[in-house]
């Protein structure tokens, strides 16, 4: 059986991810870090930080997982209602920790949940490692504690406050303190509810919270923060005087922006700007996915810094800067990641790191788009009947690369699906790590030919299920 997709493991609950799949999933943790430890660590029962993002199934799957934990003779820390970033915080922080779980489904419906996994140092964990506890799942070797040696359970209600101050530790609070940006924030009802508007009054901000109220039923919205479901952050940015607004997903391991005339500014323009900004700071390699925008490779090479692609997901991301060394990186949908605080996706950093370019630029918002190149994205996702999306992709693959004359182009790439280049762009073609998806992504230096190019991979894909 597959588990992790791109993200975690995910599904519908009590359809696809049940309280089952998360307590066995728990017992393979436990055995993959009591297998990690040396004879003389042994002697300490690992420790799992545990929490959850605001979905209402989270409780049911956290009970879960604990019970897996603490049947397996490991220490459990429950942190509560958390964002995916602030646990992996927490767990970077203490040296106890020996990983982390966070319940969570990101951006994902309703009806989904997931389970992520960290590892000690906070950042995701890694394929190598997903595949060993996978390959103890499936295997069903599991520990069974002596009645004297099971786990033990803690509560620490503190991880969220130990989160912001970490950000606030290495931001320029005082140049944006004197700005006194006046800030819509988007929680959605998720985790970011918790942390978010508060984030923005320790930096003195005024601040208009949206859906500020936890609710895993999210009534505001869906969890992900598409222009479309953030229409009434839109129109308060535009009547209201503001100069920025943000809204989150909801683990708030993401952020995006709206301008103060009320528009969207696009994900793939604000992760250049911030790149351009920060190499403007310190140089050094910086990383991002096959599916990010041109900008990001442009901005890198005018600062003459090495610039690194990965597969879609943050995990392969954070895993390239570690190895690396990366001063920046992050994925074009709102994923920066800044590892002076910490090697993962953060929304809530990502906030901070925009509102100090703002004020040591002293730019608006609006203004942003014009300090990276201009390119045209277009982006699409196809839902295909087939489930087995690796069959799906050899075929589009296997079609398109035999089509190669036709279609006129010069390179084909397949580090995560398959990129095409063409004369003035590219299309990406690659598979969900979380539903039953074909995304299509197309960029071009004009809007003729990345409307042509995603055409072309929208015939394929829909070609497949015909």
């Amino acid at each position: 059986m597959a588990l992790f997709g791109t993200n975690g493991v995910r599904g519908i609950v009590n359809e696809e991810l049940t309280p089952e799949i998360a307590l066995n999933l728990a017992r393979s943790l436990a055995v993959f870090l009591h297998e990690k430890k040396s004879e003389t660590e042994r002697r300490t029962p690992p420790a799992v930080i545990l929490g959850t993002d605001t979905r209402i199934s989270g409780m049911m799957l956290k009970s879960a997982a604990a019970s897996g934990l603490l049947a397996s003779g490991v220490a459990v820390i429950d942190v509560g209602v958390v964002p995916t970033p602030s646990l992996q915080y927490y767990v970077k922080s203490r040296p106890e920790a020996d990983a982390g779980i966070v319940i969570t489904a990101s951006h994902n419906p309703r009806e989904y949940n997931g389970i992520k996994l960290i590892a000690c140092d906070g950042t995701e964990f890694s394929r190598e490692s997903e595949k060993i506890v996978e390959e103890i799942y499936n295997s069903k070797r599991f520990m069974h504690a002596e009645w004297s040696k099971t786990g033990e359970m803690y509560f620490d209600q503190n991880c969220n406050e130990e989160y912001l101050t970490g950000i606030l530790a290495i931001i320029d609070k005082k140049a944006i303190e004197k700005k006194k940006f006046k800030v819509v924030t988007d929680t959605g009802n998720g985790a970011g509810s918790l942390t978010m508007p508060k984030l923005m009054s320790q930096l003195g901000c005024n601040v208009l919270s949206l859906g500020a109220q936890p609710d895993g039923t999210f009534p505001w919205r869906n969890p992900e923060p598409l222009p479309e479901a953030l229409s009434e952050a839109a129109a308060l940015m535009s009547k209201g005087g503001f100069d920025l607004g943000i809204a989150q997903d909801g683990d708030a391991d993401r952020a995006v922006f709206i301008d103060e005339n009320g528009e969207f500014i696009d994900d793939e323009i604000m992760l250049a700007a911030v790149e351009k900004y920060i190499l403007h700071k310190e140089k050094g390699p910086v990383v991002t996915t096959v599916s990010t925008s041109q900008r990001f490779t442009d901005i890198a090479k005018d600062e003459e810094v090495d610039i690194y692609y990965t597969a879609v997901g943050s995990v392969d991301v954070g895993r390239k800067m570690v190895e690396v060394g990366a001063v920046y990186g992050g994925e074009g949908n709102g994923g920066i990641i800044y590892p002076r605080h910490q090697v993962c996706r953060d929304g809530a950093m990502a906030a901070a790191l925009v509102l100090e370019m703002l004020a040591h630029t002293g730019m608006k918002a609006s203004e942003i788009k014009d300090t990276v190149p201009t390119y045209y994205n277009e982006k699409v996702k196809i839902r295909v009947p087939d489930k087995n999306l690796k069959k799906v992709m050899a075929e589009i693959t296997k079609k398109m690369i035999d089509d190669q004359e036709k279609l006129g182009f010069s390179e084909a790439e397949r580090i995560d699906g398959l990129k095409l280049w063409f004369k003035s762009g590219w299309l990406l073609i690659r598979p969900s790590g979380t539903e039953p998806i074909i995304r299509i992504t197309a960029e071009a230096k004009n809007e003729e030919d990345a409307a042509k190019y995603l055409k072309i991979g929208e015939k394929y894909v829909n070609g497949y299920q015909s």
